[in-house]
């Protein structure tokens, strides 16, 4: 079997700004269609039904199921890696990988892995609904539309992960929201070692607080309690004003709703980003927010990771950190980078705070809803 995915490095190079529109979007469109070809050929036609869904749309209603996503152990959609052949599964993992740096390939293969830690730290629970509760193999891949088209995508996902792409006239148009989680958050392994998968988002930004003066602190510090979780959760979009949702309603199949958790006013998302900017820290801070950024943005590959725009100072001290909770280790936390284009959210606070959430989103342009709604008006004046 020859590699679907096409041979030699991806361009590297982004905008300041925006999307990618040059020859790494592009390369990464092409390298995506590839794999999912591959996958969906090695499916029969049962589960090749499972494993695909209507093209990406900027209708609301014939967009629904794409716009939907999870982050709990709930059915996010398409074909599970257990439901595969091995050879099945190894082309979902090739599609997988071309959505994400090596690094951010790494991530996820450990998050998933840490189901099977789970499942035996919890008692091995089982429950009427599900032949097994924390299960590895319970990672869903649907791809939306053809991969030969200009326009199409695909979504993976299952407990603690979620990652979706969207191609829109050839290029990789949107690659938000980007979840990891890490539950439990820290695993000790022989010789005294831990395993950490989310350790540096966590260990660099309480660095960044913890080294404020008392002036800065206070602005930054939201409240001294933490939410209970992400204050975005799982909506397609986020807005101003959005608090966190209960669990229940994350978990559910259709859209978030219901009431926010109350007590949560104080962490609500604001219009203007809350806490403090990053022009109000020292080098050493500044140099700190960048690499926190990187824990995050260069989860995507290089040429369609944004962390180069922010080697611009001016573009750098847009960002606001804002902070929640405690800033000792090993208690409940939050904290959220919030500016043009970017919202990066982090919360440990279940389980004796060893239970981390991570999600990178592009409030103007998850999903690519902007840009698909862009791209189908322009289609409907031709």
């Amino acid at each position: 079997m020859t590699d679907p995915v096409p041979s030699g490095p991806a361009p590297s190079g982004t905008p300041a700004s925006g999307p990618p529109v040059s020859g790494p979007a592009s390369w990464h469109a092409d390298a995506g269609a590839a794999a999912a070809a591959a996958w969906l050929d090695s499916l029969d036609p049962d589960a090749l039904a499972v494993a695909t869904g209507a093209g990406p749309s900027g209708d609301a209603g014939r967009d629904a199921e794409r716009r939907r996503w999870f982050y709990t152990p709930t059915d996010h959609g398409g074909l599970t890696l257990h439901a595969q052949s091995p050879t099945a599964q190894q082309r979902a993992m090739q599609l997988l990988a071309t959505g994400l740096s090596e690094a951010g390939f790494a991530a996820v293969a450990a998050v998933m892995g840490l189901e099977n830690v789970l499942d035996r730290a919890q008692g091995w629970p089982t429950r009427p609904y599900r032949e097994r509760f924390r299960d590895p193999g319970l990672y869903h891949l649907r791809v939306f539309g053809d991969p030969g088209s200009p326009t199409w995508g695909w979504r993976f996902g299952g407990h603690h992960v979620s990652v979706h792409l969207l191609v829109v006239d050839g290029r990789v148009a949107a690659s938000t929201p980007n979840f990891l989680g890490a539950n439990p958050a820290s695993v000790a392994l022989p010789g005294g070692a831990r395993s950490r998968p989310l350790g540096p988002p966590e260990d660099l930004a309480r660095a960044i607080v913890r080294g404020l003066p008392v002036e800065l602190f206070d602005r930054a510090l939201l409240s001294p309690q933490a939410p209970p979780d992400l204050v975005t959760a799982n909506r397609p979009l986020v807005a101003p004003g959005d608090r966190p949702l209960p669990t229940a309603s994350i978990r559910r199949e259709g859209p978030p709703g219901g009431d926010p958790v109350p007590g949560t006013e104080d962490v609500a998302l604001t219009a203007a980003p809350a806490g403090i900017p990053a022009s109000a820290l020292d080098d050493r801070g500044r140099e700190q927010l960048r690499t926190l950024l990187s824990a995050y943005l260069d989860r995507a590959p290089a040429g369609l990771s944004p962390m180069p725009r922010y080697d611009d100072d001016a573009v750098l001290d847009e960002v606001h950190l804002a902070w929640a909770g405690s800033v000792e280790p090993g208690e409940p936390h939050y904290y959220r980078l919030h500016g043009p284009r970017l919202l990066l959210e982090w919360d440990d606070t279940q389980d004796g705070a060893d239970h981390a959430h991570s999600v990178w989103r592009d409030p103007e342009n998850d999903l690519g809803l902007d840009l698909l709604d862009d791209h189908h008006r322009a289609f409907a004046h031709r």
